[in-house]
């Protein structure tokens, strides 16, 4: 045997053992990603395209050089300064009012959306979402036992009713319900009356509404953060990776009830924000205004990318995030491919005839219309292609 063909040997048995030993439930499983291609233009992440301003790298810099030589010591659990920063900062941004003690913290959030299943979900309970919505809620709640239910929406459409919301959480009983506004993949804001009627419906569950997309929305969308004083089982998870463009910052974080902070305790790893990561992000948040200086010109180019989209036949989605969901395409991922080929890449979310763009800045915006103008006569269908969701959950 050479011996190429015996290391080929070897990784197979390899991992035939380590498929042995892996739990059941995970085999055979993928695990989530999105391409990380060298392409002059990533529109598939829905990162923000601007690079943080120079004065806040100066002072993120200047803050970090007092911290390494501490860095001997473990970072503050509770994150406090970090805590009083984003109360403030959802304040200003927001006008609710929260204190310290309803704010919690992870390393993006994906890991608070983690410590609430792990603390509310788990085996023998049921976590249900509105699909198609962000994939990682089914992933982080399955993998941690929880058993997940594809809720529907509306038949032929994206759209989630408070009525439709509701029958489904009284059928299914949930111990977790994951909402989203605004929706990934779709872009839209929930109409906010769905919250309340879920939360009347699913008397025995913690209910999620993801605000990742929070500052992009247009003007006149209601934050679920405007519910908590009221409803001790909602809680409202948001981002620093979008609007601030600090996705390589890895800080997300959570609004709630003191008693459901305090549960999240229990499950969170020791130390789990390093000090360098509160502080980058409390200097962050200290430079918001600067921070978020962008988020207008992104919706504009969003906006822009719905107008050009619909002349050139597509059917975009009108988006309240900072990307756009467009549909009307005869074989996705041939003009996924295509588009890649032009030097463009977006998401394929799974829909199909469907594709997902980011809004970039005004060049990337403009390449990305550019290439889909030139394959938008052979790519397009003339036909409906929204998806048929009337099979039951």
């Amino acid at each position: 045997m050479t011996d190429d063909a015996q290391a080929a040997a070897d990784a197979s048995a390899a991992g035939e053992e380590v498929a042995r030993l892996l739990r059941p439930d995970l085999r055979g499983r993928t695990a989530y990603g999105a391409p990380q291609l060298d392409v002059p233009v990533r529109l598939n992440t829905n990162e923000n395209s601007y690079p943080v301003p120079e004065a806040v790298v100066e002072a993120i810099v200047a803050a970090l050089a007092a911290d390494v030589r501490d860095l001997n010591r473990y970072p503050d659990r509770d994150f406090t300064d970090l805590r009083k920063a984003l109360t403030a900062y959802l304040q200003k941004q927001s006008g609710v009012t929260v204190t310290p003690e309803q704010v919690w913290a992870g390393n993006g959030s994906n890991e608070v959306l983690s410590h609430v299943v792990q603390a509310f979900g788990g085996p023998g309970r049921v976590a249900l979402g509105f699909t198609p919505s962000y994939s990682m809620h089914p992933i982080i709640s399955e993998t941690l036992g929880s058993t997940w239910v594809d809720g529907l929406r509306g038949t032929g459409t994206f759209d989630l009713t408070p009525e439709s919301a509701a029958e489904q959480a009284r059928r299914h009983h949930p111990s977790v319900v994951f909402l989203c506004s605004p929706n990934n993949p779709t872009g839209t804001a929930l109409p906010f009356e769905v919250i309340g009627a879920v939360l009347d419906a699913a008397p025995d569950a913690i209910v999620v509404v993801d605000e990742a997309y929070a500052e992009f929305a247009r003007p006149g969308t209601r934050s679920a953060l405007t519910l908590l004083a009221d409803h001790p089982r909602l809680v409202v998870t948001r981002t620093m990776s979008k609007a601030f463009a600090f996705a390589g910052g890895r800080l997300g974080y959570l609004v709630a009830a003191p008693e459901v902070v305090d549960a999240l305790r229990l499950v969170r790893l020791p130390y789990h924000l390093s000090t360098p990561t509160q502080t980058i992000a409390r200097v962050a948040l200290e430079h918001a205004d600067v921070m978020l200086g962008t988020v207008e010109v992104i919706k504009h180019q969003r906006d822009r990318i719905v107008d050009r989209l619909t002349e050139l036949g597509a059917t975009p989605v009108a988006s309240d995030s900072n990307f756009v969901l467009f549909g009307g395409l005869a074989d996705e991922r041939a003009t996924w491919q295509a588009l890649l080929e032009a030097g463009v890449l977006v998401r394929d979310v799974g829909i199909p005839h469907h594709l997902r763009v980011t809004a970039g800045d005004p060049d990337e915006t403009t390449a990305f219309l550019d290439a889909f103008a030139r394959l938008a006569p052979t790519h397009l269908t003339t036909t409906s292609t929204a998806p048929n969701q009337e099979q039951p959950a």
